[in-house]
């Protein structure tokens, strides 16, 4: 999409092919990067499962009449929304009872689908007392609806995710986070269905009421923060359900989750990537992954530690899409993996002398996978159909990865790609591994009044 869009921009002709349920998400993405009339040639239905007498008659009959007509018509010149562009801050678009302000937010698609509280000019105004920017400051522009993230409009889809006041400098390093280019909000629109979600650490976790213990993600503020956090993804990014957020089963609210750096055994995740322990932060991360976790015990003749470790190594191989997870190089994937650990895994690792690098390395090492699985993944489970050759060849795969069927190659890229968050229930012993899909995790310092 985006060479097409950049040859255009240089007198070079093209057209994009799509198949049927991308063609919505393929003219937004042509939108946010200057675009909007981008030609597109969509084959009929879900080409991976057709068989090849149908696609020879969809491609001969339908796609390559489409091709022919978008490289013979003039590009369509519809204008495209200016970059940082704003509603007046203080407008009243509606009045009404609480049941008419909700229902005219939800026919505009300004919700989540659940009751929302009023952004009233004085609800959004008790946000804004908690930060030293002004009501229309640009903090960022978002795509793909490029438009610009301001104090205000923040802080209105604060009001309506039930938000206290004090969130507001928080999800104002939130946005932040999310805008910059490694974050890659520009590519979450996936069927995969990517969800985003906050890290919060440092003095903001008391002072804000986040909670880092058992049910995190559902107890204390963190349930309305992580739902402002998709309200603005929604409202000022412009990611609309099925239109160019297209996560095929749908999505869960996106969340919020502290560390419990009290129990924590190393240094708490901000510190580990160079802030202050005094510094309260917040990382953006995602997540397509939220599935079972693990109970891991110790035994006689293993202990919880080596248990953890063997565990986690067979978890990084369930979690994430491994012909995507394993690329690396600069014609690769970029990936990312979040592991949380319950305390007393972490302190069980730690007492036997682990610190999160050595775990880090040893998941490396040891999350791997037979030749033959990979192959098999990655040949009929990824779009473009290669063999573990033909990726070697592009660079995106290592050559240790040419061996033979039933030997195992390692999954991990490096080290670095793992991430370790100390959370969840104190008296448990579990762990969950999250893939991010195409986000990488983006920590921002919070400007507390």
């Amino acid at each position: 999409m985006r060479p097409a869009v950049e040859a255009e921009k240089v007198g070079i002709p093209g057209v994009v092919v799509t198949t049927t349920g991308f063609t919505t998400i393929a003219k937004a993405v042509a939108k946010a990067e200057g675009m909007a009339g981008l030609r597109i040639a969509e084959y009929p239905g879900a080409v991976g499962v057709h068989a090849e007498s149908l696609v020879v008659e969809n491609v001969t009959n339908v796609l390559f009449n489409r091709i022919v007509e978008g490289l013979t018509q003039p590009i369509d010149g519809e204008a495209v929304q200016a970059p940082g562009s704003t509603r007046r801050a203080n407008e009243i678009i509606h009045e009404g009872s609480l049941e008419e302000v909700n229902e005219h937010f939800r026919s505009r698609e300004w919700t989540d689908a659940l009751p929302i509280i009023p952004p009233t000019i004085e609800r959004v105004e008790a946000f804004l007392r908690h930060t030293d920017r002004a009501p229309d400051e640009v903090i960022a522009v978002l795509p793909q609806a490029n438009l610009a993230a301001v104090p205000w409009n923040i802080a209105a889809n604060a009001v309506m995710a039930g938000c206290r006041p004090d969130a507001m400098p928080l999800l104002i390093a939130a946005v932040e986070a999310i805008a910059e280019n490694d974050y890659n909000l520009n590519n979450i629109g996936s069927t995969w269905g990517v969800l985003p979600f906050l890290l919060v650490n440092g003095p903001a976790i008391k002072k804000m009421g986040i909670e880092s213990g058992g049910q995190l993600i559902s107890r204390g503020a963190n349930p309305a923060i992580g739902r402002a956090l998709g309200l603005i993804i929604k409202n000022i990014a412009g990611y609309k359900l099925g239109r160019n957020y297209m996560g095929t089963f749908g999505y869960p609210l996106c969340f919020t989750l502290a560390e419990n750096e009290e129990e924590c055994p190393w240094d708490p995740y901000h510190v580990e990537h160079g802030f202050a322990k005094e510094d309260s932060t917040v990382t953006a991360g995602a997540t397509v992954t939220w599935g079972w976790p693990p109970a891991i015990y110790g035994t006689p003749d293993k202990t919880a530690a080596q248990s953890a470790l063997e565990f986690l190594s067979i978890e990084i191989t369930k979690k994430p899409c491994l012909a995507r997870f394993a690329e690396r190089g600069p014609k690769g994937f970029r990936n990312m993996i979040t592991i949380l650990l319950a305390p007393p895994i972490a302190k069980s690792l730690a007492a036997a002398g682990y610190t999160k690098q050595r775990i880090r390395e040893y998941l490396s090492e040891h999350a791997r996978v037979p030749f033959r699985e990979l192959e098999f993944l990655l040949k009929y489970g990824h779009s473009e159909a290669f063999t573990i050759a033909d990726a070697v060849k592009l660079g995106v795969y290592p050559e240790e990865y040419l061996v033979k069927p039933d030997e195992l190659v390692r999954v991990v890229p490096s080290p670095e790609t793992i991430h370790i968050v100390v959370c969840g229930d104190p008296h448990r012993n579990r762990a969950m591994v999250l893939w991010g899909g195409y986000v990488n995790p983006v920590t921002r310092k919070m400007d507390l009044r």
